[in-house]
């Protein structure tokens, strides 16, 4: 695990956050701070960002937007790498990726929109080799950790037969981006079956799932992520599905349900989540159960550890990548451990 001193800025690792006025690049341009490197916060809204206190926290401020392409060079100037934290992905994602090809600099994104993630691997993959750059989507709760946990449930093996992954939520209180985001993406879900993506059945299959506790049995529904997109791209798997519990669905769907508060000194709001993976061959099966809190604060450490890592080098790879496929993924997940997630892993 590399230590980080939180006092030094490290030459050289100057990270843009696009999006930091948002309630997830917040989180993200304070994990940056804590580990000593060197954000500038990027937003459409001047105002917006003025209104935080980022210059008091001797953050550099640039506005930028995704209509203006010389907005966004200037705004990744001097920056090795961006982390895109503005959905809809579905929006953002081609110009600010587009932005940092010119720019070449490492791009990395939060999205939980599968046909967000899609393209950047579908049109971006060789662009991105080309220009000597790592192009990272779906680096957060969605996409990201499920893919890092398959990757060590899967473990040494070549293929496997079947990966389920089923996400517990104590509620769901969305942020503005979020209810932005179900509007727009409207594209029909992908699954895996026989080794390739497919749409998802509709109605999507319920089912129930035997949580650990606190949540114990819920009733799920069948709902991929990013995770879906991210894992087909390196792990040989026949089939894939994956399951949320309905409760927090019953949230986001209620216009009335309010955005997330902040209870503790890091800014987490009161949810909890349970994430289990369990990868299956033949007659053997392999399970890893990750717990936390806030979907939204966990997303910033996963994607400042994953930059942090591309910046040391520690990735020699070039072009869209996956999580999984780059990373040492017990030792990454080891370093969320214990501030962010709690870890067990059965067979």
């Amino acid at each position: 695990m590399i230590s980080y001193n939180s006092t030094a800025r490290k030459s050289g690792q100057i990270v843009a956050v696009f999006g930091a006025s948002g309630h997830t690049g917040q989180f993200v341009i304070t994990e940056l701070l804590r580990r000593g490197l060197t954000p500038i916060a990027i937003a459409r809204d001047a105002m917006r960002l003025s209104a935080l206190d980022f210059q008091d926290r001797g953050v550099e401020t640039r506005v930028a937007t995704i209509e203006n392409p010389e907005s966004l060079d200037r705004a990744f100037a001097g920056t090795s790498a961006v982390i895109n934290c503005a959905g809809p992905f579905l929006d953002t994602a081609e110009p600010v990726i587009e932005a940092a090809l010119r720019a070449r600099i490492h791009y990395l994104d939060v999205t939980a929109e599968q046909a967000s993630a899609l393209a950047n691997f579908e049109q971006y993959a060789i662009p991105a080799s080309a220009a000597g750059i790592i192009a990272v989507p779906a680096m957060g709760f969605y996409g990201g950790l499920g893919d890092l946990l398959a990757t060590v449930s899967v473990g040494g093996w070549d293929e496997v037969d079947e990966i389920c992954t089923a996400i517990a939520l104590s509620n769901w209180e969305p942020t503005q981006g979020t209810r932005l985001t179900g509007k727009r993406n409207t594209a029909r879900r992908l699954f895996i079956a026989d080794g390739k993506l497919e749409p998802l059945p509709a109605p999507a299959p319920t089912s129930s799932w035997s949580f650990p506790e606190p949540f114990g049995c819920q009733d799920v529904v069948e709902l991929p992520f990013t995770e879906t997109v991210v894992i087909q791209q390196h792990i040989r798997v026949s089939t894939l599905h994956s399951y949320l519990n309905l409760a927090p669905l019953r949230d986001l769907k209620d216009k009335s349900t309010p955005p997330p508060k902040p209870i503790d000194e890091i800014g987490r709001s009161n949810q909890i989540f349970a994430i289990e993976v369990v990868a299956r061959k033949g007659s053997e099966t392999n399970r890893i159960i990750a717990q936390g809190q806030d979907i939204y604060a966990i997303t910033a450490p996963i994607v400042v550890e994953a930059v942090q890592r591309i910046l040391d080098g520690m990735v020699e790879e070039r072009g869209v990548l996956a999580p999984g496929s780059i990373f040492d993924a017990m030792g990454f997940l080891q370093t969320l451990v214990p501030r962010y997630l709690t870890l067990k892993i059965k067979s």
